[in-house]
């Protein structure tokens, strides 16, 4: 009898326990069932896991101070945990992720569309792209019409964020659409303008096989309070391929593209609880923030402040431009070393 209240509330514990991780985080959880573990334990630290805050700094201690642009690329070996495991979309639409774990952009992506980041354009939002790309400044949100709200309650911020997690595919040897009497239909663009009519083109998600970069702009400091060299990550942006479909409907690469911009810190608060893979241990997964925190990822800076506003590949190519990123690195690792020698 002893025993069978035991496992009752075993049972009853394990339940609770995963209740609270999905209703935390929305993310997987190793209870599958009810009465069911997938594995020797309940995972539950990394899922509920407190956010360490960053240590406090003072303008008045920071003797020096560089902002650098990197871009972690998704193809090395030491980054591949961001990038799988990969999600799939099913042709009824139904969003399909992994069971154990997600890649960064499913996180990302599942948060943003909740309502619990903040997304920023790369770009003023009412050029529709015409203009400049300063995403990484943060200037252009894009929130919900009421607190709350979020992409799948909001129609209006519904279709603002489509354009930043999907494309519609339309065929270029399409024909516009005509009325009853033959004459081509007519539609009110969101600029005011008006154009003719196409059918709807295919919806296009795009998944964590689609991001091949990861963007970041970090500070790096020297603190004489605490008489060390830190960095802090100011913000994060996935970067897709663009693609350009000419007339016969072929479809080429002409280069990369940021989707939008995340302020980091505050990704930080979800970032901290969910798991990333660990290839040596499966008993000491990290979360992503921790990834970060450590630095266990392989980067290569594209820009370094300067006078001219210049990025790296604007006056260095190829091999150079990665000797370039390798100098400005070298440059930041001297700052700290000559500051204890004597």
């Amino acid at each position: 009898m002893k025993s069978l209240v035991i496992s009752a509330g075993l049972v009853f514990f394990s339940l609770n326990v995963a209740a609270q991780l999905e209703e935390i985080n929305g993310g997987p959880v190793n209870v599958p069932a009810e009465g069911i573990v997938d594995g020797v334990y309940i995972q539950e630290h990394i899922p509920t896991k407190r956010m360490i805050p960053y240590e406090y700094v003072r303008e008045a201690d920071v003797i020096w101070s560089r902002r650098v642009w990197e871009y972690i690329d998704l193809r090395e070996k030491i980054n591949l945990p961001m990038y799988y495991p990969l999600d799939d979309f099913l042709p009824t639409g139904e969003w399909v992720r992994n069971g154990s774990r997600w890649s960064l952009w499913t996180v990302l992506r599942h948060h943003v569309l909740n309502g619990n980041l903040r997304l920023f354009a790369p770009f003023n939002p009412i050029t529709y792209g015409l203009a400049s790309w300063d995403g990484d400044q943060l200037k252009y949100p894009i929130d919900p019409s009421q607190p709350g709200l979020n992409f799948y309650t909001d129609s209006l911020f519904h279709d603002e964020l489509f354009y930043y997690f999907g494309n519609v595919l339309k065929d270029p040897n399409a024909q516009a659409l005509v009325d009853e009497y033959g004459d081509p239909i007519l539609e009110t663009l969101a600029d005011g303008t008006t154009a003719y009519k196409y059918p709807p083109g295919d919806t296009v998600w795009f998944k964590s096989e689609d991001i091949v970069q990861y963007r970041i702009k970090e500070d790096w400091f020297f603190d004489k309070e605490r008489s060390v060299l830190d960095v802090r990550i100011i913000a994060i942006a996935p970067v897709v391929y663009k693609v350009e479909v000419d007339p016969n409907g072929k479809k080429s690469i002409s280069g990369m593209k940021e989707l939008f911009w995340l302020y980091f810190p505050h990704c930080r608060f979800v970032l901290n609880n969910y798991f990333v893979y660990n290839d040596a241990n499966d008993a000491q997964w990290m979360s992503f923030d921790d990834l970060f925190w450590k630095r266990r990822f392989s980067s290569m800076m594209y820009k370094e402040s300067n006078t001219y506003d210049r990025n790296i590949e604007s006056y260095r190519t190829g091999t150079d431009a990665l000797r370039e990123s390798d100098k400005i690195k070298e440059e930041i690792r001297t700052i700290e070393h000559d500051v204890w020698s004597f």
